[in-house]
């Protein structure tokens, strides 16, 4: 069906059910919304398997057209703010009637601007308390499988931006985070390599919050499935062939490595070889950001106090090279903490001595 059918029919549709409410001289109030978004959500849903006809596509339309009222109520309009009474109101109603699971399994059914606008509408509820409780948190605890589905979608085109701004919204809550990182990081992987660049930016910010947001949770899973992670870590993003995927990496692995709350993996991370040898080849990179963001991270391997003999051995090897690149190092700007630590770095590898490995050894 053509864009300008779909429109008219869109249009003819609206006229209809102002005409509708015209005619019983009022309006529905937030919860009649929801009960039928719920109602056509469910009629859809019985139908979704079989020959769509006229009617099909009525519902589907007046569909979006509750959606869009629905997201109206809660972030308001030009016109007018949110009413809080009201918004507490759907919100109730929205979870107590199931409606959040009928929507995400109906939403490849709805228009494009339909879904963006359920997307909106999931975002928000995420942060409207009832009786000062997040339901939103209550619910997903309860339903996790809607979890799976919406981590899922990024294996299907046109669903992977809609169901990855849910689920950002949804992991803003810590035991959801938490029961994502558990059941599925390990995609993450594979998802932020796939071949479209919007879908795997979009699975790479869900990453990133997933890795960032909840410290004390991340500190516990890294630290549980340390070995795991950083190998998948390492061998498919920080050694990508793709320079996106080896940048956003980089980048990322810095904020882990770097928080407070992370100490304990740090120490862990720069006492491997392995992992020098990767930040080493990174610091060759022929991407200037690359490069910036590895010598970061190489700092922290040059200024551990603790260094294995291994490490030791691998710096010392790779002495003359280093104190070369990083003598040799620029930024665009002029930044004088990086030459601060530019500085303590060639300090760090120049003191070193062959002397200290077998003191270790000792």
């Amino acid at each position: 069906m053509g864009k300008s059918v779909k429109s008219l029919i869109r249009l003819l549709f609206k006229f209809k059910l102002k005409s509708k409410r015209k005619n019983r001289s009022q309006v529905r109030n937030p919860v009649d919304i929801v009960s039928s978004i719920r109602d056509h959500l469910r009629s859809v849903q019985k139908e979704v398997h079989v020959d769509h006809g006229p009617k099909f596509r009525e519902k589907i339309v007046e569909l979006g057209i509750l959606i869009a009222e629905l997201k109206c109520i809660l972030y308001g309009t030009s016109e007018s703010e949110p009413n809080a009474e009201a918004c507490a109101l759907v919100t109730q109603e929205f979870f107590q009637g199931n409606t959040l699971r009928l929507l995400i399994l109906c939403l490849p059914e709805l228009d494009l601007e339909a879904r963006k606008d359920a997307t909106q509408v999931v975002a928000n509820l995420q942060r409207q308390q009832v009786h000062s409780r997040l339901i939103a948190c209550d619910y997903l605890e309860a339903n996790t499988d809607l979890l799976d589905i919406l981590v899922s979608g990024y294996e299907t085109h046109r669903l992977a931006l809609h169901y990855g701004n849910m689920l950002r919204e949804c992991i803003r809550h810590q035991s959801i985070a938490k029961y994502v990182l558990e059941s599925h990081t390990w995609k993450f992987f594979d998802y932020i390599q796939l071949p479209d660049f919007d879908v795997s930016s979009d699975a790479a910010a869900t990453f990133k919050e997933l890795l960032t947001r909840h410290k004390s949770t991340v500190a516990e899973f890294l630290s549980i499935n340390y070995d795991w992670f950083f190998r998948e870590f390492n061998t498919k993003l920080l050694e990508s062939p793709v320079y996106i995927t080896r940048r956003q990496a980089i980048k990322l692995l810095g904020i882990i490595l770097l928080d407070r709350s992370n100490s304990t993996i740090m120490a862990r991370y720069v006492s491997s070889t392995d992992n020098l040898k990767i930040l080493m080849n990174l610091l060759r990179d022929p991407s200037k950001p690359i490069q910036l963001e590895a010598f970061h991270i190489f700092k922290l391997f040059a200024a551990n106090k603790n260094k294995p003999s291994d490490i030791l051995s691998l710096l010392i090897a790779n002495r003359s090279k280093l104190l070369r690149f990083v003598g040799n190092f620029k930024t665009d700007k002029e930044d004088d903490q990086f030459e601060a630590d530019r500085a303590q770095i060639i300090k760090e590898i120049a003191e070193l001595e062959p002397g200290e490995i077998q003191s270790l050894g000792n």
